[in-house]
């Protein structure tokens, strides 16, 4: 992990960033020196703000925009996203899980920077927040979003390159190296127990910080921390805390209404939006962009030719009176029969697969301009719902779950299922709910249950025959990328079976 740690660049005042496979060992000219970037908190704002835009900025290549890259490798690895064609190759070798094993790949290599480049950035606010000048309010905005960025990035990396955390204890499994310190010199792998609590601290101490007051959505406060303490909590199996956290968390957010939910997901000022990326039209990344992929509409090569579909099984359980089964179109294909909303927006150019989505509208058909969800009121209602009804809870999930479900399909009635029946309604709500924002390939894991693509409308070919992928293999450890085991004489690579 040498290398990691590097100097706060002020990536607010970049217009934007190229393809550079040096992006984190090398300071541009227009970066400001450490000492100026510290002197105050108005200076340290601006640095806060560089971590917020590096969320989505290009990094070594156009599959690789930020946290939107990995949001899609996330969903493509799972059942839920399908691929429908192989259109210029983008993400295929991924969803078709032979890229993420293989420790010379650049994807390995960028998620496991990208996470280390938050990290370390974050550490370099922490350690010199407290000496600017400026008020103790301000100082205790900054801190305490550095550490929630900290811990969130902890998270993902134990999620990605470690084994799943085990309900039944233990957890002394390899997890990842904890960084909480700026430095350039690697470390070995803690424990997954390890850095679980070390996630936990931190949340703690941003809680302790923050409040509902922030700048706008793309930053963090007191609601996006509990939120993604709900998350942790949630995947460590402590169920009567994460639904409690989870509870408090979505305070203050209203569920959108139909309108909402088939207006594009391209906007931040949404209602029940806790936390997204905001995208202005001076910093469009084009081809580098979560729209350029996910998007009906970004004429791109990927997008005419591999128009990203539902799982067809999950598409057939949406009831049709739920407004949310208007974001997918099971008769694309079909002149007369397809939603006309499909050909307001798309060129004759582009594919028209059965089952395609609508859910993601990009800017236009020349711009990938759109705001990218990081966290909803809805995924915290099924949080919820999901730790309450695996706690014995039946009662109180059913009436969480009718929060949500009542909101998207005006004829839903509270369910009157229990045990793991409930369990199984509120996890194909959440996969519906939060289709194509990154969570399915987490959920498979956390909950060690088996990858199946079989009986639906994924394409052999596209996918290289990967249809299926036992609970609990080697597989679903991302490896150690080999930049990181050559220049790090402390690191261990994960097992291959």
């Amino acid at each position: 992990m040498k290398k990691i740690i590097h100097k706060i660049v002020l990536l607010a005042l970049m217009v934007n960033i190229g393809c550079a496979s040096d992006y984190l060992d090398t300071v541009p000219t227009d970066a400001v020196s450490e000492e100026s970037a510290f002197a105050t908190t108005g200076n340290a704002m601006a640095a806060l703000n560089g971590i917020h835009r590096a969320m989505g900025l290009r990094y070594d290549s156009q599959g690789q925009p930020g946290e939107h890259g990995a949001m899609i490798m996330r969903d493509v690895m799972s059942e839920d996203v399908v691929m429908t064609d192989q259109a210029n190759g983008w993400f295929i070798a991924i969803a078709s899980w032979q890229r993420h094993t293989d420790e010379t790949r650049s994807d390995v290599e960028f998620l496991w920077k990208f996470y280390y480049k938050i990290i370390g950035n974050a550490n370099m606010l922490i350690d010199k927040i407290d000496a600017a000048e400026g008020t103790q309010e301000e100082r205790d905005e900054i801190k305490g979003q550095a550490l929630a960025y900290r811990a969130w990035g902890h998270f993902n990396l134990v999620q990605l390159f470690a084994e799943r955390y085990d309900y039944n204890g233990g957890n002394d499994q390899m997890g990842v190296p904890i960084v909480t310190e700026p430095i350039t010199e690697g470390g070995p792998r803690n424990t997954v127990e390890e850095v679980y609590a070390q996630i936990h601290q931190d949340l703690d101490d941003a809680i302790a910080l923050l409040d509902e007051t922030r700048n706008n959505a793309s930053h963090l406060n007191i609601n996006v921390t509990r939120g993604i303490k709900a998350r942790v909590l949630l995947t460590q199996g402590k169920f009567a805390e994460a639904a409690s956290e989870a509870n408090a968390a979505k305070d203050g957010f209203e569920l959108m209404d139909e309108s909402g939910i088939l207006g594009g997901f391209n906007d931040y000022n949404n209602s029940e939006w806790m936390w997204g990326f905001h995208q202005i039209d001076i910093q469009q990344t084009y081809f580098a962009s979560f729209f350029a992929y996910m998007s009906v509409n970004f004429s791109s090569t990927n997008i005419r030719g591999n128009p990203k579909a539902i799982f067809q099984p999950l598409y057939d359980q949406i009831s049709d009176t739920d407004y949310r089964k208007r974001l997918w179109d099971a008769n694309a294909s079909d002149t007369l029969l397809r939603d006309p909303f499909i050909d307001e927006v798309t060129l004759e150019s582009f594919t028209k697969e059965d089952y395609m989505n609508r859910k993601f509208v990009a800017q236009a058909n020349g711009s990938s301009v759109g705001d990218v969800p990081y966290m909803r009121a809805a995924e915290m209602i099924l949080i919820e719902a999901e730790a309450l009804a695996r706690s014995g809870d039946d009662a109180g999930a059913a009436a969480a779950l009718f929060e949500l479900a009542s909101a998207r399909d005006p004829e839903y009635t509270q369910s009157t299922n229990t045990g793991q029946a409930l369990i199984d309604e509120i996890m194909i709500q959440r996969r519906v709910e939060l289709w194509g924002e990154g969570f399915r390939f987490y959920d498979l894991k956390r909950l060690n249950l088996p990858l199946d693509r079989n009986g639906g409308n994924h394409v052999g070919i596209v996918i290289n025959s990967k249809f299926y992928e036992e609970a609990g293999t080697a597989n679903w450890q991302w490896r150690i990328p080999i930049d990181e085991l050559n220049a790090n004489d402390n690191m261990i690579q994960n097992p291959t079976e």
